[in-house]
């Protein structure tokens, strides 16, 4: 198991070299477990920093089956990125203790972390704060339905930047600029760029990223992680390009 703050480290000393890391989103409701060996399989060949799994919303009891077949096929880190606090499970690594701090629902901004702190205190997972943004991707998606808030629109790089600050001088640790899973665009350069040149915390963007070309713009706008999940379940062959992509990029 990874030792506390191992993940973290990884990402801020990744930020200080200027090296960009890429992490695929794994939805247990959207893969089979049949397949995930071979996805695991896959993405430690290609060079895949880190395997995020969980979903706005999960229909199906998979998620500790979901991180075994992980574990036991491979040996990259494996970090929860979950919907609610019931998609905790330290078979995992690390889990990113979402706040989510672009809407203005009070259970998503601290309610249902209140609930999963005291077990999340004892489990055996490296637990990183982590300012959780919602951006406008063109589309209504499932995470904008589920948490009952409005995104952040993608023309407004001020407030993105403006929320960013308040979350470093709130003391979280990372920054995630989401703009959720079938989004029809993914987020602007300009307010990566804004967010980025900002805060000095490390940033990950997903959602809407679809092709090695554009993994590589948001990496370079000041993307620290790139996310990406839906385009590599469409499209397995993709994820080599994407990682090289996402390494290749230099902020900017």
């Amino acid at each position: 198991m990874t030792h506390p703050g191992k993940i973290y480290q990884q990402i801020t000393q990744a930020k200080q070299a200027g090296e960009k890391r890429f992490a695929l989103l794994i939805d247990p409701d959207e893969v089979s477990l049949a397949g995930l060996p071979a996805l695991a399989e896959l993405g430690a060949q290609t060079g895949v920093d880190f395997l995020f799994v969980g979903g706005s919303l999960l229909v199906h009891n998979t998620l500790s089956d979901c991180l075994s077949k992980l574990r036991s096929s491979c040996s990259l880190p494996i970090v929860l990125f979950p919907g609610s606090p019931l998609q905790i499970d330290d078979k995992a690594d690390a889990l990113l203790f979402l706040s989510l701090i672009s809407g203005r629902n009070p259970e998503l901004l601290i309610g249902q972390q209140v609930i999963s702190a005291p077990y999340l205190r004892h489990a055996d997972l490296e637990v990183i704060g982590t300012g959780y943004m919602l951006i406008d991707g063109g589309a209504p998606t499932t995470v904008s339905y589920m948490s009952n808030t409005t995104p952040i629109p993608a023309d407004k790089p001020d407030v993105a930047m403006a929320t960013a600050l308040a979350a470093e001088m709130l003391g979280l640790r990372m920054l995630y600029l989401d703009a959720g899973s079938g989004a029809r665009n993914s987020i602007p350069e300009a307010m990566i760029k804004r967010v980025s040149g900002a805060v000095s915390i490390p940033l990950i963007v997903g959602g809407g990223i679809r092709t090695p070309e554009r993994a590589f713009q948001v990496a370079s706008a000041g993307a620290d992680v790139v996310v990406v999940g839906n385009a590599i379940e469409k499209d397995r062959q993709l994820l080599r390009a994407m990682v090289e992509a996402v390494h290749a990029g230099t902020t900017i």
